[in-house]
């Protein structure tokens, strides 16, 4: 009992000498947030933490250390604020700084909560979790057989994540309702965040499955190289399932589109979670036609970039509505190699748009569906009638079948498809104009 009564002492010592100490540092009338933070803290809630720990201390069934029940307070503490922050071990923190980086090991998911459950905001691509089948909006409600009801993110990551090679079985819940289960082995996830491929010539496809703390600087290289011989016609930008990761990463790719302007802005209760990042006058894309592609899975960093090509009119956006994640979270290093993710700030576009629990609207909606060819048609024309007339400019089409041309990545994808059909069209307009 000595050991609670000394800290309710010393909690009631710190109530009183936070706030007259911050009281003082306010020099003009302070907002009501700015006041609640400089209040001295309860004392009878004071009295009632320590109480509850005492009870712990001596009445639950086995023994629990001071160290654990403290630990396991500031974990509550976080857990109760918002989906997205968190008290980080040092296992959690290194995998959060191996995730950045973008190699860690696991299955290649990025989640949120939800009612809970955990839920899915987007699977990584060519990861296990994708290789799998899992989608965006999945709902984990068991992770090999062990109810994820009330449990936090955080531990919910660590039982995920394992040795490369062994087996885990997920228990998801998809739009109709019914539980299934998904085995998935983990892996070692090393994301390449930036790919690119041709679809057509003249128009390229830029794929971003993630943003790491070096994706701004190889967008930037890829859109050199696509524009080194001057022929880029157009381009896809997809930020369908990307989960998001670095701000500064998501201010460099947006900069590598626009020339001048806002970029996005944060807002905070702190003076230095107000900040605004703008673009320079390197444009690496040279103002090619560009679509960019969204849906339910792109959150975070990747609505700061479409919120920012949308309001600029530097892009058309296709697709569906994103996911809403508007928040901003700073990792604070604490001391033992640990750390809290805190949300510190909103994300707003440069017309003043909140992001958070609103999204980003298409320009275009598409719904994701899926193309199959049809049956070709008779193949008989003009051209293939006996004793047809000649064409004066001297030309004919080949009467000769030419075999099925191989599937090409828009072929397979509807979204895709209509960018790439958008991105044509405004070519046509322009040179008729």
């Amino acid at each position: 009992m000595t050991a609670v009564r000394t800290l309710l002492a010393a909690c009631i010592s710190l109530a009183f000498v936070l706030g007259p100490v911050q009281a003082q540092e306010t020099t003009a009338p302070a907002p009501a947030q700015e006041q609640s933070a400089a209040a001295p803290l309860p004392l009878n809630e004071l009295r009632t933490f320590v109480e509850v720990m005492e009870r712990i201390r001596t009445a639950y069934v086995e023994p629990v250390d001071d160290a654990t029940l403290l630990e396991n307070a500031i974990r509550g503490m976080l857990d109760g604020l918002d989906p997205h922050s968190a008290y980080l071990d040092p296992e959690a923190f290194r995998g959060l700084q191996d995730t950045t980086s973008g190699q860690f090991g696991g299955l290649g998911i990025e989640i949120g909560q939800e009612d809970g459950f955990i839920k899915v905001i987007s699977p990584i691509d060519d990861t296990p979790a994708a290789r799998a089948g899992i989608e965006s909006g999945d709902l984990i409600v068991k992770i090999d057989d062990e109810p994820v009801k009330g449990m936090s993110i955080m531990d919910a990551v660590e039982k995920m994540r394992g040795e490369p090679g062994t087996s885990i079985t997920l228990t998801v819940i998809r739009d109709d309702g019914r539980p299934f289960e998904v085995e998935l082995e983990r892996a070692v996830v090393k994301v390449a965040s930036v790919r690119t491929e041709q679809l057509d010539p003249g128009y390229a496809y830029m794929r971003l499955t993630q943003f790491q703390v070096n994706t701004g600087d190889e967008v930037r290289r890829q859109l050199e190289k696509l524009n080194a011989d001057g022929k880029l016609k157009g381009l896809v930008l997809d930020l369908r399932n990307n989960p998001g990761g670095v701000l500064q990463a998501a201010v460099e790719v947006a900069d590598s589109f626009l020339d001048s302007g806002l970029i996005v802005y944060t807002q905070g209760r702190l003076s230095n979670s107000d900040l605004r990042f703008s673009a320079t006058s390197r444009d690496p894309s040279k103002g090619v036609p560009t679509v960019v592609l969204i849906n339910g899975g792109s959150a975070s960093a990747s609505e700061i970039v479409a919120g920012a090509l949308q309001d600029h009119g530097r892009a058309v956006i296709m697709g569906t509505d994103t996911f809403g994640k508007g928040s901003v979270q700073t990792v604070l290093p604490l001391n033992n190699d640990r750390a809290l993710k805190l949300t510190t700030a909103l994300y707003y576009t440069p017309d003043g748009r909140s992001i958070q629990a609103q999204g980003i609207e298409p320009d275009i909606e598409v719904e994701q569906a899926k193309l199959t060819r049809g049956e070709g048609e008779m193949g008989v024309r003009e051209a293939d009638l006996a004793g047809h007339l000649s064409n004066e400019n001297g030309i004919e089409r080949p009467t000769v079948n030419t075999p099925d041309k191989p599937l090409r990545p828009q072929d397979a994808d509807y979204q895709l498809n209509q960018a790439l059909n958008l991105l044509k069209g405004l070519n046509i307009s322009r040179a008729r104009d």
